[in-house]
């Protein structure tokens, strides 16, 4: 079965409707929602669409997640119907973090609305993080010290450009550059520009068109990866020190306990 086909009986059944049912919303014959449901047939575009806007579900989501891995209740929303991705949660309800390494960061922009893609990073539970629904992104070069390349900035994603605080720093995804972290200044609705800062005095700023960013992500904290070798800088070693820090949290709240 298609995740197509698995995806529109889960959300029929999850809303408690017949296929009956569904296909009169849809206006489809019944047969039709049968025929999409055991894989005999494939929805058009127009009734993906008609899909979507009913289940307020993305498209991409529809036919490439797995909708029954996904917390539903806590899908982020763009606009009026468009979903952007899951926050995802372990099973005790607790907001999990993707953390994207430094060799998926360069498919990032073409993965960023990819179900498939963020269901293969690697994800942690942080105890320490506020609510809202946060990211591990790894930084290149040197534009933004004391923060080195190597290290993780982890970010909260940011819903309207209309939050974006003047000079406070975030990670910044646009559809020409991929991933930045920059000081943004100066947002200017009137001409559509927002000016993006680096703290390394040797970078000119520059401007980015606002209908050029896909996404915006506010600095929470960073991890400083200095400390590690070249050869130590691995997906193993920065889980290992996400571990650890969890582990750290948790041993001071029990101190303070008692």
């Amino acid at each position: 079965m298609s995740r197509i086909s698995q995806n529109i009986k889960y959300l029929r059944q999850l809303k408690g409707l017949s296929q009956e049912q569904l296909a009169e919303e849809l206006h489809v014959t019944r047969s039709r929602i049968g025929g999409y449901e055991e894989a005999r047939n494939e929805p058009p575009i127009d009734l993906l669409i008609r899909l979507s806007e009913f289940f307020h579900i993305a498209i991409d989501a529809l036919i490439k997640g797995d909708l029954r891995k996904t917390n539903l209740e806590g899908l982020m929303k763009i606009g009026k119907n468009r979903i952007l991705f899951p926050i995802l949660m372990d099973s005790e309800g607790n907001d999990m973090v993707e953390l994207v390494p430094m060799k998926a960061s360069a498919g990032y922009l073409k993965g960023y609305a990819d179900p498939d893609y963020m269901e293969r990073l690697p994800k942690m539970q942080l105890p320490f993080l506020p609510t809202g629904k946060h990211r591990a992104f790894p930084i290149k070069g040197d534009s933004m010290p004391p923060i080195r390349e190597g290290s993780f900035v982890i970010a909260k994603y940011l819903e309207r450009l209309e939050d974006i605080k003047n000079g406070h720093t975030y990670i910044v995804v646009t559809k020409d550059d991929g991933l930045s972290y920059k000081r943004l200044l100066n947002l200017n609705k009137k001409e559509g520009t927002i000016e993006c800062h680096s703290d390394n005095k040797m970078y000119a700023p520059y401007k980015v068109n606002l209908n050029d960013i896909l996404e915006v992500w506010e600095y929470t904290c960073s991890l400083n990866m200095s400390e590690y070798d070249q050869s130590e800088l691995n997906l193993d070693s920065i889980m290992n020190m996400l571990r650890s820090l969890h582990v750290e949290i948790e041993h001071i709240k029990k101190k303070q306990v008692n």
